[in-house]
Parts: C-alpha cells; structure tokens; sequence
C-alpha cells in the first residue's frame, strides 16, 4: 500500500537516528500542526472512547477518500494522533481497514515509546476511524 505524501515525509523525519529527547520534541511540534478545533465541536459525540487522554475525532468523505481531524488535550497524544491521521488522511474505507497501528509506529521508531495505554488510545482513535468509514 502507497503511503501518502506527508507519512512518507513523517517516515524520513523520525527514520533519522536521534535520542528519544529530540523524538519527543518533535512529535509535540507534529501536534502543534494539527488544525485547531473550535470548542463547540468538542462534544461528547466525538469524544473517542478508551482513551486516556481526550481525544475528540471528525471524519468525512472527500471525493471517496477519508479525511480525519482530531484534538487532544494532551501534548504528546496530539503528536500521536497527528502522525496517524497523516498516515490515514486520503484512504479509501477499504484501505483504512487495513492499516496496521503497529506497524505504522515500528516504522517511526515511536513503538518503544508507546506504553500500553496509549497503544490502547491509539487503536481506539482508530477503531472510531473504521467505524466512521463503516
């Protein structure tokens, strides 16, 4: 499967060997890139269940490919969730089923950092994804 541009760009970023310290600092400035969200849509609805931390999610079709949003109230979450939408941004519903949360952080080199929990949050984030796309 084809990566889309801007996971490929994340994948030459964090791919360069660094300490966990630099990897830190950038995954906050990737969560700094997410758009912002305006408070009214962070509502219970959006809410992603099994997450730690809040984490509220926005999906729609465009032209059959699926574009996500999100916020988070943690910084480090905000990194997290980031580089996964741009590893799913642009997919079809068919694709988005197969991508592999795992496998996508292995090859960031962030698998290390992930604790269960946020492992967890994360699958969640993509569970309500898949749902989302039914």
């Amino acid at each position: 499967m084809n990566l889309p541009p801007l996971a490929q760009t994340a994948l030459e970023t964090f791919g360069a060997s660094m300490s966990w310290e630099q990897r830190a600092r950038l995954l906050m400035q990737w969560g700094d890139r997410l758009p912002p969200v305006a408070d009214q849509e962070k509502s219970d609805e959006h809410l992603v269940d099994g997450c730690e931390s809040k984490v509220w999610l926005f999906g729609e079709v465009i032209d059959g490919r699926w574009q996500f949003r999100a916020a988070s109230d943690a910084r480090l979450i905000r990194g997290l969730v980031a580089l996964l939408l741009v590893r799913v941004n642009g997919l079809s519903a068919q694709d988005l089923q197969r991508v592999d949360l795992a496998d996508w952080f292995n090859q960031l080199g962030l698998s290390r950092q992930l604790s269960p929990s946020r492992s967890n949050g994360l699958n969640a984030v993509l569970q309500k994804m898949r749902q989302l796309a039914g």
